[in-house]
């Protein structure tokens, strides 16, 4: 199964429909890493803050082992959390999930959160880390622009990613603009919205048009719109209907007309907002 990718302004490419991991534990987690790998899938997002990154990469060890994927197949991402910013805690905290994992590099290593005061200082060090091969990209998520920009300007470096909540309804139109200005890959966690968008009359009538469930189209124009989806799932059965996306292609109307939903009352962020009060 080819899914569709995009290439990071590293060289690397990205599939543009992948699993995330948030909220999955022991067992439950390795189970869903192994039937996503063995379905087709080839990235995977986990963090530290998750507790999972031991299981996640046994999944994917047990994978390659098994012969379903080679290392080079799948993209693997992780994330420092607020705690562990700063030179030496970034990477020891790089450290301990390399070896959690088991695995000997990273393909994605982001900052988890902006923190002020340290994100400049922690993304040099994941620079440095990077430089020494043990990471192919850089990021980071739940940059806003002001943010982003700063830690550009200060460290010359630009973010290969930025992950962000994006949905229908909350499209994040500007920030998108501005990643497209700068190079960066938009990344989406809560594609769906927390399923609030499911029953939609614009995502129904799309869906039932091209004979596909409402998560399929939301996916859809994920990838329409330039983006990475990373959503999360425990059953096998919706790991194979989100790669459904591959199937068909949404016209410029189905895709404007989605997008317009971020015009509509109630529409917007539906969970946190990293960005503080005044800022």
């Amino acid at each position: 199964m080819n899914t569709p990718t995009l290439t990071l302004s590293d060289g690397a490419e990205i599939p543009q429909i992948g699993l995330g991991t948030w909220e999955l534990r022991g067992e439950e987690a390795y189970r869903v890493v192994r039937d996503a790998v063995e379905v087709g899938y080839r990235l995977i997002d986990t963090a530290t803050l998750y507790n999972n990154e031991a299981e996640v990469g046994r999944a994917i060890n047990d994978a390659i082992k098994a012969g379903d994927v080679t290392r080079d197949d799948v993209v693997v991402t992780s994330k420092v959390w607020d705690s562990d910013h700063g030179a030496d805690s970034t990477k020891k905290a790089f450290q301990q999930t390399l070896s959690l994992m088991q695995l000997d590099y990273l393909d994605v290593y982001l900052i988890h959160s902006p923190v002020p005061g340290s994100n400049v200082e922690t993304f040099e060090a994941m620079a440095q880390l990077q430089g020494l091969g043990s990471i192919q990209s850089i990021g980071v998520s739940n940059f806003y622009p002001s943010v982003l920009e700063e830690l550009i300007d200060k460290t010359g470096i630009v973010p290969a990613i930025n992950q962000v909540e994006l949905h229908p309804g909350f499209s994040q139109a500007e920030l998108r603009k501005l990643h497209q200005k700068l190079g960066i890959v938009t990344q989406a966690w809560a594609p769906f919205g927390g399923g609030d968008f499911f029953n939609h009359p614009v995502i129904l009538e799309v869906a039932r048009r091209h004979k596909v469930a409402s998560s399929v189209i939301i996916l859809s124009w994920m990838v329409a719109i330039g983006c990475v989806a990373i959503p999360k799932t425990a059953q096998k059965e919706r790991l194979l209907l989100n790669l459904k996306v591959h199937d068909f292609r949404l016209s410029d109307d189905d895709v404007s007309k989605i997008t317009a939903i971020d015009n509509e009352s109630g529409a917007g962020r539906k969970f946190w907002d990293p960005k503080p009060v005044g800022r």
